[in-house]
């Protein structure tokens, strides 16, 4: 230090201080920054309830029109559907019974391929193989449902004709298939993904005990992540519930009370459709169905998803 050099002990008090308040106001920032943050992502969670509340609402108050004219028992009991003709009948079996068919077929397709490609590739697959079929698979499920739904008519209808000969243009079995093979990539990711979950450990103690790479499989991997399974499945089929535009364009537009897959038929969600385009006055009787079909055809996407959710809370494995 040189002689001329004088050191002030408040020089250092000074900078102490400065450091300190530097220090609250960074910490009042960040504060200020984390609720920022979090308000941020309540508003997003907020929008998704608030649509959610909103869809709801706006079911219950236009169906509500349709059932004071229309009881709620002849409406789900009633066998026959002829809510533009004369006279009219509003049972919505015939559309109900038309789902629940080509839902069937669509899982008869794709429950047992997308679990043996789930068991494939967690199990069988080698890595790279597996970055190729991974993406394959995600793009099957990105080709948008209306070019499946002209796929079914144009393609697998003419192939099935050739089999059943007395098989009409527009039908429940091709509609089915095609949708099986739609929602394959959802049952055989979310599938995977619960394999893939299964710990080591349990596939090496089955490997020391003697087992084959089939019978770890089988008997190792798939019932320990049986929840997820199921849970797949129970998304998948609900996907297929609800799909609109391949049973609109394939199946046809006749509500016939029917299991004869080779027969056409009329979806829930491909009646919305055609009332939707027509000339029905907003606000009439024949209007509002659209909106009783949809809350019955929520209530059953609903009831599945709640399904789904709890196989996996109730068989869940935690590792």
């Amino acid at each position: 230090m040189a002689s001329g050099d004088i050191l002030h002990p408040s020089s250092g008090f000074e900078t102490a201080e400065i450091l300190a308040t530097e220090r609250r106001k960074r910490r009042r920032r960040t504060k200020i920054q984390g609720k920022l943050v979090k308000w941020f992502f309540i508003s997003c969670a907020l929008v998704s309830v608030l649509t959610t509340i909103g869809i709801v609402v706006s079911l219950i108050v236009q169906a509500w029109d349709f059932f004071i004219e229309v009881s709620v028992w002849e409406f789900i009991t009633g066998t026959r559907w002829t809510p533009l003709l004369k006279p009219q009948s509003f049972g919505v079996l015939p559309l109900v019974v038309g789902t629940l068919l080509v839902s069937s077929l669509a899982a008869a397709v794709a429950l047992p391929v997308g679990l043996a490609t789930a068991v494939y590739m967690a199990e069988y697959a080698p890595e790279k193989l597996r970055r190729i079929i991974k993406p394959v698979l995600e793009v099957l499920a990105g080709i948008p449902t209306v070019v499946y739904g002209y796929f079914a008519l144009t393609f697998v209808t003419p192939l099935l004709q050739g089999v059943i000969p007395n098989l009409i243009v527009f039908n429940a079995l091709s509609a089915g298939l095609v949708m099986g093979i739609m929602i394959i990539p959802m049952i055989s990711s979310l599938s995977e993904d619960a394999m893939i979950a299964v710990p080591r450990s349990l596939r090496e103690a089955a490997y020391a005990l003697g087992a084959t790479k089939f019978e770890v499989a089988r008997k190792v991997v798939v019932p320990a992540a049986l929840s997820g399974i199921v849970a797949a499945f129970i998304l998948g089929i609900s996907r297929a519930i609800g799909e609109t535009m391949l049973v609109t364009i394939a199946a046809g537009s006749t509500p016939r009370m029917t299991f004869n897959p080779i027969e056409g038929i009329q979806a829930m969600t491909a009646f919305i459709v055609q009332l939707s385009l027509g000339e029905t006055p907003h606000g009439s009787l024949e209007y509002n169905t659209i909106f009783a079909v949809g809350i019955l055809l929520f209530a059953m996407t609903l009831l599945m998803n709640l399904l789904g959710f709890w196989v996996v809370r109730r068989w869940r494995m935690k590792y």
